[in-house]
């Protein structure tokens, strides 16, 4: 996690906010948040405070996206996704294990970093030579739009305390399904049964997957997104957090903090 924002935030009398965007829960931030503690903080989910509860947590500001950035997609094709990095916590194997389970095509577009590349020979590329698995690697803005409406379902089986996951805003803006693991923010940003569902183990995903086969309103899930998710809400939140911290520094309320 970088700090700097606390730092420089502590040698001005401007009021500062915070937002962060990664997992709390390693070690090292312990001291961060001790040393830091009246710093105000905007989490993205209310799932990512759990590690650092005492922390002064401001507001919770889900992300949103612009309306138009995604085409909406009425028909579903005929095949899964996995769009992200490759990465152990991502379980990109799980993606794998649904699609072959479920008798479906997986297309999995995907960065390999050089930290994850032993991850990726040892349980991806075994599976690629798959008549069911289809890797394109990294894509482009276009590329992407077109893969995220032309899915069946996208798969999210995340195996780590996912502090949000901007991904499945992408895949709910064009209709698509969301199918992702019980993890972190999961169940706070996927609405089940309307914008995706939540599953714990891949047999669940596989039941999941073809119950989507047999009918999904992508309209619905559209609409949900529109509901949730905007750039235009996000920004609003955004502005009550501002106004609500000027109003506590008024009061002398960062100083007393720290």
């Amino acid at each position: 996690m970088d700090c700097i924002g606390f730092i420089l935030g502590r040698r001005t009398d401007v009021p500062v906010i915070n937002t962060l965007h990664g997992r709390l829960d390693n070690p090292e931030h312990e001291f961060i948040f001790r040393e830091y503690g009246g710093s105000p903080l905007v989490s993205i989910s209310d799932a990512q405070r759990a590690a650092k509860p005492f922390a002064n947590w401001v507001a919770t500001v889900h992300h949103g996206i612009p309306a138009g950035l995604y085409d909406f997609s009425p028909r579903a094709g005929d095949y899964l996704l996995y769009i992200g990095r490759v990465s152990p916590e991502k379980k990109v194997e799980s993606s794998i294990d649904i699609a072959m389970k479920a008798g479906i095509r997986l297309k999995i577009a995907a960065k390999v970093d050089r930290v994850d590349r032993g991850y990726f020979e040892a349980c991806l590329r075994p599976h690629l030579k798959s008549r069911y698995v289809e890797f394109l690697g990294e894509v482009n803005d276009r590329e992407k739009n077109e893969l995220l409406g032309g899915a069946l379902a996208f798969l999210h089986p995340v195996d780590w305390p996912e502090p949000f996951g901007l991904s499945m805003l992408e895949a709910m803006a064009c209709g698509t399904p969301v199918v992702a693991r019980r993890r972190g923010s999961i169940p706070e940003v996927v609405d089940h049964g309307v914008t995706g569902f939540v599953f714990e183990r891949d047999e669940e995903a596989v039941r999941i997957v073809d119950g989507i086969r047999g009918g999904f309103s992508r309209e619905g899930c559209r609409r949900r997104f529109e509901e949730r998710f905007l750039q235009g809400r996000m920004a609003a939140d955004y502005l009550m957090a501002y106004e609500l911290v000027t109003g506590r520094c008024g009061s002398g309320w960062l100083k007393s903090a720290e």
